[in-house]
């Protein structure tokens, strides 16, 4: 297969996705559509490296999600990431609600070590994946050490679905309030502020615009980027910070000293392709999920998804209540542990695009549910799965 048809394929797909959930009004996500549709090329006809070929080797998705991250920073203040404190606290709950659940009824039907190693991918990443995937294998647990994958590419399957669906009911909760008049005291004030006025780029104010060129951008973008890499490297001797979280940090910090613009990787007219390139990348994971594998361990990987929901959903509903956080907002938190960034923006932007065409409605909505859901999703995904996989693994 030709890079160039390779090309064609894996964007028709991701297109497709798009028209599916515009269709739907986002009531099947396009993260899911790509999902399946991927699962079966790989099936079928695609070759396993069928991303790469097309031009999408990990270290160009790597870079792209730096440029992504620190971009997503620039996207909060840092009076907004104070007022998340209750985000926090919520994908926190739901974390603890998914091990409570896993390791008591999940270890009565499906065993302590197959919980053990289900734990930090349903509640993360890639990276606790393959700590636990290593750990099993180590460990002489072959089946577990796939499982291990399967249950990461997979949990995705549950979680895209169910956060559209609880954040279009939130959305059309807010839409209400809204119209109503009544959005700023009865919700903003208990969730995030009323969107922020753009911020100054106050260490460039005396240079012309004309100077303020897409490779400035780009180039500001990246020394951040590079910047946080560099913290993290430093730190790691005496603390292992991810330097995507620093990215995301150091995105803020940069945007509120007036180094960085708000939204500079759309400014720079590169937020398309960054997008484009990380999806591709995440679904390149589906490679490793074949249909005999899947048969294999499809009893206990459905049952620790529903168990593992089912905790979030309980621990996260509580903890809302008590911090007087709508359910569905708290759930749709709590879910970001299924995927995390970029699927949880993605998703949101679709909500939001779904619900009305109204530009300062999108930007009711956007101001309530993004930040949430970004700061929702480093919590669970890039933070504390990879610490609950240090853990774990030395369980086996």
């Amino acid at each position: 297969m030709s890079q160039m048809l390779a090309l064609v394929i894996v964007v028709f797909i991701l297109l497709v996705g798009d028209l599916v959930a515009v269709r739907t009004k986002a009531w099947i996500p396009s993260m899911f559509v790509s999902a399946v549709l991927f699962l079966i090329g790989y099936w079928t006809f695609f070759p396993k490296e069928i991303v790469s070929l097309a031009g999408v080797p990990s270290a160009v998705a790597v870079m792209m999600m730096y440029l992504l991250i620190t971009n997503m920073g620039t996207l909060l203040s840092i009076q907004e990431l104070k007022n998340q404190w209750k985000t926090i606290v919520i994908a926190l709950s739901g974390i603890l609600g998914i091990v409570a659940v896993l390791l008591s009824v999940g270890t009565l039907i499906f065993g302590f070590q197959t919980m053990v190693v289900a734990i930090p991918p349903l509640v993360g990443g890639v990276v606790s994946a393959l700590i636990m995937s290593e750990g099993a294998k180590e460990a002489g647990l072959a089946t577990l050490s796939v499982f291990a994958i399967v249950i990461y590419v997979m949990q995705g399957f549950a979680g895209y679905p169910l956060t559209s669906l609880v954040l279009k009911k939130e959305g059309k909760r807010i839409l209400k309030q809204y119209r109503e008049g009544s959005l700023a005291a009865a919700e903003v004030a208990a969730t995030v502020e009323a969107p922020a006025k753009p911020v100054e780029l106050k260490m460039f104010k005396n240079l012309p615009e004309k100077y303020n060129t897409e490779f400035f951008k780009f180039f500001r973008l990246s020394l951040v980027a590079f910047l946080a890499y560099q913290t993290s490297t430093l730190l790691a001797p005496i603390v292992s910070v991810s330097p995507f979280v620093l990215a995301l940090l150091f995105g803020v910090i940069g945007t509120s000293v007036g180094f960085l613009e708000k939204q500079a990787l759309q400014k720079a007219n590169g937020f398309g392709i960054a997008i484009l390139v990380l999806m591709l990348f995440i679904f390149d994971g589906l490679k490793q999920a074949t249909p005999g594998m899947l048969l294999e361990i499809m009893v206990p990987l459905i049952g620790a998804i529903v168990l593992g929901i089912t905790g979030m959903y309980i621990f996260s509903f509580i903890v809302g209540k008590i911090l007087k956080v709508s359910k569905e907002m708290a759930f749709a938190v709590s879910l970001t542990a299924l995927y995390g960034f970029p699927a949880d923006y993605i998703i949101t932007n679709e909500v939001i695009n779904s619900l009305t065409e109204d530009e300062k409605e999108r930007e009711a909505l956007t101001s309530h549910m993004l930040p949430p859901m970004l700061v929702g999703g480093f919590v669970t995904v890039t933070i504390v799965s990879v610490v609950l996989a240090g853990i774990f693994v030395g369980f086996l």
